[in-house]
């Protein structure tokens, strides 16, 4: 397992942390993760054989938030 944090923008309340945590627990791969709002931030552990990072910030993404590079 590996893990990555992402910084996500676009979030501004608990609705949005909601999304970005079932979108990125939705991916085959992912282990757990830990999105927070204060640090605009998603902590994600996964399986590197089974998804990647740029597949997880394509989930938030499509979620209608920016991952910032």
């Amino acid at each position: 397992m590996e893990t990555v944090t992402l910084k996500v923008e676009g979030m501004t309340c608990g609705g949005c942390v909601a999304s970005v945590t079932r979108v990125l627990k939705a991916t085959p791969g992912v282990g757990d993760a830990v999105v927070r709002l204060d640090t605009r931030s998603a902590t994600v552990t996964f399986d590197p054989v089974r998804t990647s990072v740029p597949a997880l910030k394509s989930a938030v993404e499509d979620a209608g938030y920016a991952v910032a590079a």
